[in-house]
């Protein structure tokens, strides 16, 4: 019997350090970076930089919601104090289908719903206060809102992520770091265990005094242990090292948004990712990762719902603006949507979120580009120009290392007007592009129609219309090697609202 019971303690220990090291091969790569290193050296570090399959995965998301909703829904207040009383949370008609359906008719595909915010009201019954719904009349407090959104982006086919705030006004132990802590860390549990699975784990960064006059100091490696264990596929983001903050709550997105950055970046820095930042990082030895920015801003001036915004919805021309700077520069966009006090969606948002869908339908259903005949300067083997017109996912067109020149001709076999390109870098290889062009045939001759710099997972430029049958991009410079899995042609309506 001991035998048997010695054997199940060895499988048991050998289990846990395998699911440990598992855990562990998951954690963000760093690439380090040493003051040594000549400029030959970094790029080829940086080069090497990739993404894990979690960062992937996020990505390919481009554009999500945010769902700001709770007791400063009741008392037309942005930030709680964590006095107000549960029973002010009463929304009379809650939908959270209406929040999905809108949502997925804007082409958004994941919701990211705040189940926690700075007030410390709980819009699920946890366990471990009693700031929560389940003090609240709504639905006798037998109500629990995550459940309610989890389950309808479950049935609607849409990604679920929780944020979940640090920041505590609420509870007693804040401010006891070690208390609280563990306090924290039991809440997430619960949303991460009893909701599904959960794409995203949205920390923020805000911090303030307890009732004892300390500062909180956040565990925060502790956290994403519970998120690495729980949800390991789940992308932790902002206060977190998966996704970066953009640096801004505007939709501003830098002209050059690197993903691959040093480990000791601002999130407001001008500058992220260039050779010149590489270089003054590897002075400091500083490392370099896998870093995508998320770009979040409100749909309205305020994150929670002010009847009194109701006429200051962003118009669609500058949602659209936001779109193309965000999505099309590299990072991912996170539109806020605040439900009113009845628990649905107020009909100027969701008219908008319509509007903003019809737009990018009609613009992006038609690429005229697919299938053209494609032909590169240079081309690594099995990796031909033909890989970015074809519409699969995973191929894509390459140049051998050293190569970081390079030009594809796209023939599109008969005249096309269009006004709008789409790049995608093979970034499961990492980033790599500097500066590229892009040239249209004009009367026997190529003429430049528009520029970029980075690239990353998706870069989409806007210009004038033009009317040809071929078409050229030109990598003018490149780290290591280049590979773009997809270029499109578009043309997208002229006349926004």
């Amino acid at each position: 019997m001991i035998r048997v019971f010695l054997l199940v303690v060895v499988i048991l220990t050998v289990a846990s350090l395998m699911s440990f090291g598992a855990r562990m091969k998951e954690q963000p790569r760093v690439t380090k970076l040493e003051s040594r290193d000549k400029m030959e050296d970094i790029v080829i570090k940086a080069a090497g930089v990739k993404p894990a399959p979690r960062q992937l995965a996020w990505q390919e998301l481009e554009f999500a919601a945010f769902i700001h909703f709770g007791v400063n829904t009741f008392t037309d207040r942005e930030w709680g104090e964590g006095t107000e009383d549960p029973k002010i949370f009463n929304p009379s008609n809650l939908d959270a289908n209406q929040w999905v359906k809108a949502c997925k008719d804007a082409g958004i595909g994941e919701i990211i719903f705040t189940a926690k915010h700075h007030d410390g009201f709980c819009l699920w019954p946890s366990k471990f206060t009693e700031h929560s719904v389940k003090n609240s009349p709504w639905k006798n407090g037998k109500g629990d809102v995550v459940k309610e959104i989890s389950d309808a982006c479950r049935k609607g086919g849409i990604k679920f992520g929780v944020y979940l705030s640090p920041w505590d006004r609420h509870d007693p132990s804040y401010g006891d770091s070690p208390k609280y802590n563990e306090h924290f860390k039991n809440q997430l549990r619960e949303l991460l265990t009893n909701y599904g699975p959960i794409c995203e784990v949205w920390f923020d960064g805000a911090c303030g005094e307890g009732p004892n006059g300390k500062r909180q100091e956040y565990d925060f490696q502790g956290f994403y242990d519970v998120v690495r264990e729980l949800q390991p596929n789940a992308a932790i983001s902002i206060s977190g090292p998966d996704v970066r903050w953009c640096g801004n709550e505007a939709g501003v997105c830098r002209e050059s948004e690197w993903s691959v950055v040093p480990e000791s970046n601002k999130a407001d820095d001008p500058d992220i990712g260039s050779r010149e930042k590489l270089a003054e990082a590897a002075k400091n030895n500083v490392g370099l990762i896998w870093h995508p920015a998320q770009v979040d801003t409100s749909i309205r001036p305020g994150w929670f719902y002010h009847s009194a915004e109701d006429n200051q919805v962003k118009s669609l021309d500058h949602l659209l603006d936001i779109y193309f700077s965000s999505v099309g520069g590299n990072a991912q966009l996170l539109l806020n949507i605040p439900p009113d006090r009845t628990g649905r969606f107020h009909e100027q948002d969701v008219q908008r979120l319509h509007e903003i869908g019809e737009y990018l339908r009609s613009t992006f259903t038609n690429d005229l580009a697919k299938g053209a005949r494609a032909t590169a300067s240079v081309s690594t083997r099995g990796h031909d120009a033909s890989k970015t017109v074809d519409g699969k996912k995973g191929s894509y067109w390459a140049s051998a290392d050293g190569v970081t020149v390079a030009v594809i001709e796209y023939d599109l076999g008969v005249p096309r007007t269009f006004n709008t390109a789409m790049l995608q870098e093979y970034i499961a290889n990492g980033q790599h592009i500097e500066e590229f062009f892009i040239d249209a045939w004009d009367n026997g001759k190529w003429q430049q129609i528009s520029r970029g710099t980075t690239v990353g997972h998706k870069r989409i430029l806007r210009f004038d219309d033009v009317t040809t049958s071929k078409v050229r991009l030109r990598i003018n410079k490149t780290r290591v090697n280049a590979a773009i899995s997809s270029f499109g042609l578009f043309r997208r309506p002229l006349k926004q609202q």
